[in-house]
């Protein structure tokens, strides 16, 4: 799942290196860890104006959106997408935070786009919002 993001975005290549290392007796790698560490990586990455290879950044999650199994899919949507929403704090769009999320919401590919608007939703109340059916 993540050597085509490590292609994508090379600076975040140690900070996997260091995870892999971390959590090496695992049977299996606590993916979503690592996506929470990536979505602080990529804010911390726009907040420094660091824009360079964001678009292949984002076409990766939109590949993982259309062409992943079902637990790629909901890790792009629930452990990244969220996560980035909840570092940028709810939906957003406070004066501090609202120019990094119209760059995020500006790369975004459309099924990217119709998940982070369904978290949105969700987090506003609606409860069925998360639904794979609409």
């Amino acid at each position: 799942m993540f050597e085509p993001l490590l292609v994508a975005d090379p600076a975040f290549v140690s900070a996997w290196q260091r995870f892999c290392e971390d959590y090496a007796d695992e049977v299996e790698l606590p993916q979503y860890i690592a996506l929470g560490d990536f979505a602080h990586h990529l804010i911390e990455r726009l907040k420094a104006g660091e824009t360079a290879g964001m678009r292949d950044v984002f076409g990766v999650i939109e590949r993982w959106h259309i062409e992943g199994d079902d637990y790629v899919r909901e890790a792009a949507s629930i452990g990244l997408l969220e996560g980035l929403q909840n570092i940028l704090g709810g939906d957003g769009r406070s004066k501090e935070t609202g120019s990094i999320n119209a760059q995020i919401e500006h790369w975004l590919g459309p099924e990217s786009k119709r998940w982070w608007d369904k978290l949105d939703r969700f987090w506003a109340g609606d409860r069925t919002a998360l639904r794979y059916d609409d």
